[in-house]
């Protein structure tokens, strides 16, 4: 998700992300631009103002990846502050999904994709948070 800019907005900035499964799998990708360069996240970004943010996850997944997702429900939200991640201040609601279709197409924010089980990140360069959203959201999608 493209959370860093020439200029970083004085307000806090809302953002999405999906953690997308496909059958036992989770879609992790990763970061080719900073602040979160290198590091494996979920696919999303910044909500434009006057779209919803389910219309905001389906487009930001799309742009990154291509796919095509139902979304399940709220997973879990986290907060970025300045200073913990070289940027600006987002506060990102990550949501659970299931893979309709498509398979990864990356666009020039991300540089890698892994489907990975959930319990299988712990090798990786994972932002913060990401292992309690993971296991909040395949509670969802396995409801």
């Amino acid at each position: 998700m493209p959370l860093a800019s020439p200029v970083q907005p004085s307000h806090p900035q809302l953002a999405v992300s999906a953690a997308i499964f496909r059958d036992d799998d989770i879609l992790l990708v990763r970061r080719a631009r900073s602040p979160a360069k290198g590091f494996y996240s979920l696919p999303g970004g910044r909500v434009e103002f006057g779209e919803t943010l389910h219309a905001a996850l389906h487009r930001e997944v799309d742009e990154e990846t291509a796919l095509q997702i139902h979304i399940v429900g709220l997973a879990g939200w986290r907060e970025v502050v300045p200073g913990t991640s070289g940027g600006g201040h987002y506060l990102i609601l990550s949501f659970a999904a299931r893979w309709i279709s498509g398979e990864p197409v990356l666009n020039d924010e991300l540089d890698d994709f892994r489907w990975l089980k959930p319990d299988a990140i712990d090798d990786l360069q994972v932002t913060g948070g990401l292992p309690e959203i993971i296991q909040s959201a395949w509670r969802l999608v396995r409801a």
